[in-house]
């Protein structure tokens, strides 16, 4: 079966300069060009897809984030926005009463940040006793990187009473009692203890997980920290065939060789594969436990380190080894300078680390001075550059103006030809990718204040950032990323062109459609 595209921009990220029309046949791009020789190509029953003036483009490629923690999202008590303690509180109170639920049952939510809360500060045990005086109850951190439990969940956890209990992590005590907080790997591990929600709610939710990304444009998805736990709701969605997207699972080093066996099998279109490792080098920057090379502002803090250089050197030199692609989470520039030293000593030791494209995640606070090393390293930074929307009012207090404004430095990256990548970190924020590309092309953040124009980048580099770029990322460039004959027939289409309209409008651009091999998967309203 063929289609052909016409009467609308179709961007192929392969140029600025649109083409006319595309052709598609069987879920494989096989034409783009003018219209008459594009045509001329299809078999007298072609399908005739008039855009109406519409924009169509490669689907955009998701280079960062957490499906099944976006997925378990919508098993949580939803603390967004919440004002204050109060709030919170009657959230977590509504959610026992609408769902029913019986003491003992766990109840878990997300989504609060203290730097919007009125006290400034995070909740403690003691007021999600009050909330939940029956139940074990975990909160999350918007930035994932940190929660607070309650006693029953202590208990439930046997948490050490020691602060420094967890080598890389916090657990917050206060007159030698538990507060309830924790950070990082602290945090971390304790959350990979509680138990999942049960299978049936956990695949529907799996399923709302993929809708939302689609509903976004996206077709090929990350699952940026895959635990050994999560082995089993794998299995199930490709038993069951209930994989929509394409998915690339990222294991850490304790949980690799496990999950590797596991789905070592996997018959061919199964839409599920392993990428490689990941690893934690540092937390987050508006929750200040991003390590950084100089203290955050009006503080002799700098945040800490995860793991030890010994581990990392060690850890980069097997994936390189191996071949294997490995992802560092690197938010502070110490953390990019503790990555970027290792990869340089094991390519000193003959190891070839540039062929596995090694990525660092965030890179957030990376260096201008670090740039010309990670281009010289082959690492490919994938920016969190919507945080400068989301949290760059946080970092101006946090950071201070100069280092606030290098945040995500996209247009010194671009200046050195170092292909770069843009993720949300689903499900730290919605996997909206033309908010992303608005974000990199004019650095607003929520007070309205443009922080560090000299970073902003043309919306066409923003959107080759999260098709072309990103398909280089994961060694998909042969396949998908940009309109060529050969291509997956992967496309999203908007309801106007984003190189068309000033960027300060392309936020308000809307995905009308999001096709994946040639089947429309989501159409809008």
């Amino acid at each position: 079966m063929q289609t052909l595209f016409y009467n609308g921009p179709i961007l192929t990220m392969e140029s600025p300069i649109p083409a006319a029309a595309l052709l598609e046949e069987d879920g494989v791009i096989k034409a783009v060009g003018d219209l008459e020789t594009t045509a001329a190509l299809a078999a007298p029953g072609a399908r005739r897809a008039d855009l109406q003036g519409r924009a169509l483009l490669p689907a955009f490629i998701d280079a960062h984030s957490h499906l099944a923690a976006a997925a378990n999202s919508f098993l949580q008590v939803s603390l967004a926005g919440a004002a204050d303690f109060d709030e919170l509180a009657r959230r977590i109170k509504q959610y026992i009463r609408e769902n029913g639920l019986a003491p003992g049952e766990w109840v878990r939510a997300g989504g609060y940040d203290h730097n919007g809360l009125s006290e400034r500060r995070h909740p403690t045990a003691a007021l999600l006793d009050a909330a939940a005086p029956e139940n074990p109850v975990v909160i999350q951190h918007i930035s994932g990187h940190m929660g607070v439990f309650n006693t029953a969940a202590l208990k439930f956890l046997h948490t050490p009473c020691r602060e420094d209990a967890v080598p890389g992590g916090y657990i917050q005590l206060e007159n030698g009692r538990l507060t309830g907080y924790m950070e990082e790997n602290a945090y971390l591990q304790s959350l990979d203890k509680i138990p999942l929600p049960e299978d049936a709610a956990f695949l529907k939710a799996f399923e709302k997980a993929q809708k939302w990304y689609l509903s976004h444009g996206i077709t090929f998805a990350q699952e940026g920290m895959f635990h050994s736990k999560l082995t089993p709701l794998y299995r199930q969605l490709l038993a069951h065939g209930l994989l929509q997207l394409d998915i690339i699972g990222y294991a850490g080093f304790d949980a690799a060789q496990g999950v590797k066996k596991a789905f070592e099998s996997l018959p061919p279109g199964s839409r599920f594969k392993l990428g490689g490792y990941k690893m934690f080098l540092d937390g987050s920057p508006q929750g200040r436990t991003a390590w950084l090379r100089e203290p955050y502002l009006g503080s002799d803090k700098r945040g800490y380190a995860t793991l030890d250089n010994e581990t990392v050197f060690h850890q980069v030199c097997q994936a390189a080894r191996e071949g294997t692609q490995l992802l560092a989470h690197c938010n502070g520039d110490a953390a990019c300078e503790q990555y970027l030293s290792a990869v340089e000593k094991a390519a000193r030791q003959g190891l070839n680390v540039q062929a596995i494209r090694p990525v660092m995640i965030h890179a957030q606070l990376l260096g201008l001075d670090q740039l010309g090393r990670v281009k010289k390293a082959g690492i490919i930074p994938s920016f969190f550059v919507a945080h400068v929307y989301h949290w760059g009012d946080v970092h101006l207090k946090n950071l201070g103006a100069e280092r606030a404004g290098a945040i995500s430095p996209a247009a010194a990256a671009l200046e050195k030809n170092i292909p770069f990548t843009f993720h949300q970190d689903t499900p730290v924020i919605a996997p909206d990718m033309l908010e992303t590309v608005w974000c990199a092309a004019n650095r607003r953040t929520k007070a309205g204040r443009v922080l560090g124009p000299a970073q902003r980048i043309p919306v066409y580099q923003a959107l080759r950032a999260v098709t072309a770029n990103a398909a280089y990322q994961y060694f998909e460039e042969d396949t998908r990323g940009t309109l060529r004959p050969g291509k997956k027939a992967d496309f999203v289409i908007l309801s106007q062109n984003p190189l068309a309209v000033p960027p300060e409008e392309v936020r308000g651009i809307k995905v009308l459609a999001t096709i994946k091999n040639g089947a429309p998967l989501y159409v809008s309203g």
